[in-house]
């Protein structure tokens, strides 16, 4: 293989990095009703080309509803301002192994499929199914498919987008078909497991602002960092205490080692000659005459300069006078 030229190695090194050219873009959920939610990032280098993104995101995330995990909820990306992604929702979708969980042999299950246009203009398309704890007839099956078609059509022709998909997410929705079919077979359980959002209508400009949700962000974000320093600071002061306190503790666990009434160590003694002395006649009656041996007596009485002759209870009482 040829090495490469000079020309071209210029050129490679000319070359723009796309990387370094591309930003991050925040995502944000709708308006109505979330509020510009943060729900992600995304990294493009224009922003034209973010426009049509599809982000996924389950509800327990953007909700907290545990009872949710398993619903996928889909946010197309419809506009941009400076670093944030604008969104708008376009449906739902049940994670396959939940909608799978569901169905069970000698089971009955009725299928339907509904496109319905909502009071303010958007054409959504429905997916669902009805479970039974026992099969189904052909006849009730279709008995169950009118009810519930009839109800999606009554109840978003006179119901918002936006009201549709709170009463789809909460299971209103679902509820509400499974109340009207029961009386054609006891239903055990309704799910929309899709919807799809395939036209959109009127946009109802509700709730806060995006300036008014960055000024919330920056008040938070300093709120925050001012609990942080405090937190530090509380911190640090209580490390401080406890390191003043074991300094206490050493120096009275030093003092405690000093007997309390030691008076040399507080007045001087001044000291006492031989001759100002007391003279200490305790010492012939204290000690022990009777222990000692004979040798030891005589020795006694010699330093004392008295006579050595004589038997060991003479001995004594010469020491005793």
């Amino acid at each position: 293989m040829a090495a490469k030229s000079a020309k071209a190695r210029t050129a490679a090194r000319k070359q723009r990095d796309k990387w370094k050219a591309k930003r991050w873009y925040t995502i944000r959920a709708p308006r109505s009703p979330h509020s510009f939610k943060v729900i992600g990032e995304t990294l493009a280098e224009a922003p034209e080309n973010v426009i049509g993104r599809v982000y996924e995101i389950t509800q327990n995330e953007l909700d907290g509803d545990f009872t949710r995990m398993h619903v996928k909820l889909r946010f197309r990306v419809n506009e941009t301002l400076s670093q944030d992604a604008l969104t708008e929702f376009i449906g739902h979708e049940v994670q396959r192994d939940h909608f799978r969980r569901q169905i069970r042999r000698n089971r009955g299950k009725v299928d339907l499929v509904v496109d319905v246009v909502t009071e303010d203009g958007y054409f959504v398309r429905y997916k669902m199914v009805m479970i039974s704890s026992r099969r189904i007839k052909s006849s009730q099956a279709t008995g169950m498919r009118n009810a519930a078609t009839d109800l999606l059509y009554t109840r978003a022709a006179a119901t918002t987008w936006l009201k549709m998909q709170e009463s789809l997410l909460d299971g209103t929705l679902e509820n509400e078909v499974k109340d009207i079919c029961s009386p054609i077979h006891k239903v055990r359980t309704v799910l929309f497991h899709k919807s799809e959002l395939r036209q959109s209508g009127v946009v109802f400009e509700d709730g806060p602002t995006l300036d008014e949700i960055h000024a919330q962000e920056a008040r938070d974000k300093a709120a925050a960092k001012v609990e942080d320093t405090e937190a530090t600071d509380v911190l640090a002061a209580a490390e401080a205490g406890e390191a003043i306190s074991e300094l206490v503790d050493d120096s009275n666990d030093g003092e405690a080692d000093t007997p309390a009434d030691d008076s040399s160590s507080e007045e001087p003694v001044e000291a006492v000659s031989d001759e100002e002395a007391p003279a200490d006649d305790s010492d012939s009656t204290d000690v022990d005459y009777e222990s000692m041996k004979v040798p030891e007596l005589k020795a006694l009485l010699k330093e004392a300069g008295k006579p050595v002759s004589g038997k060991k209870a003479e001995l004594i009482e010469r020491l005793k006078e």
